[in-house]
């Protein structure tokens, strides 16, 4: 219900507002949860892919977000918007002032890989080593979070520009597969640092492996994800450091 409300209700609230204010353009932040586990004939997956039954109450909302943004523009709306569908950012500024800090135990790989590492979790579970992969584990395209900060940049000059049409969607990923086996081993090759690990049972709504074609965003937004995995490995680990340095954690 928190995922219902927070992604569903505050975007309805945020489009009826934005005429009143005179905003013209949304960048939304989506993902690619609404891709499902594509077929192999779609991998690496393209915008014109088809959306399939999520697997997530996560991905459903952003299934519902972009079916809302759409209708409303097709109905006359006088705004426009440019859909971005993430797919897995990680690490931090490498000034480590910025970063990821989730709430409780963290949902995501990296926060829990690094978390392990510096002492806070006892151990990484790995879920699943049986997938139909190289190694048995689920492939991601990890993109580094500049990199996609970026993303947000580029996306707002074609909001701003009048001649685009009203509503366009982009992948922003690397437009490459990484299998959480890699990820581990190469943080560990990045930092130094050991990660106490081990595999576990499967994890229901993980998706097998899905990875992006961004030749659109490249393209069109003149946009590319080019920093190396080993600086952003390295990059969650600074904030990490930076955290128990400063008391946080």
């Amino acid at each position: 219900m928190l995922y219902y409300r927070n992604n569903i209700n505050s975007l309805v609230n945020l489009l009826e507002l934005m005429p009143k204010y005179d905003v013209k353009g949304i960048i939304f932040s989506s993902s690619c949860t609404v891709y499902g586990q594509p077929t192999a004939e779609n991998l690496p997956v393209t915008e014109e892919a088809p959306i399939q039954k999520a697997l997530s109450p996560y991905g459903n909302t952003k299934q519902i977000n972009e079916e809302i943004i759409q209708d409303y523009i097709h109905s006359g709306a006088n705004i426009k918007s440019v859909i971005l569908r993430y797919f897995n950012p990680i690490g931090a500024h490498p000034t480590a002032l910025i970063g990821e800090l989730p709430n409780g135990v963290p949902m995501n790989l990296i926060p829990f890989v690094t978390q392990t590492a510096i002492g806070i979790r006892k151990e990484l579970k790995i879920f699943g080593n049986d997938y139909n992969t190289k190694d048995g584990t689920c492939i991601r395209d990890y993109i580094y979070v500049v990199d996609l900060a970026k993303a947000h940049v580029a996306a707002m000059t074609r909001v701003l520009d009048k001649e685009t049409d009203p509503i366009e969607i982009f992948n922003i990923g690397t437009g490459r597969g990484l299998s959480t086996l890699e990820v581990v081993e190469g943080f560990e090759k990045a930092t130094g640092v050991k990660v106490n690990w081990q595999y576990a049972p499967r994890r229901e709504g993980d998706i097998e492996k899905v990875w992006g074609n961004v030749d659109k965003a490249n393209n069109i937004l003149g946009w590319r994800a080019d920093t190396p995995i080993e600086d952003v490995l390295a990059s969650a680990w600074k904030w990490q450091v930076k955290l128990r340095e400063d008391g946080v954690m």
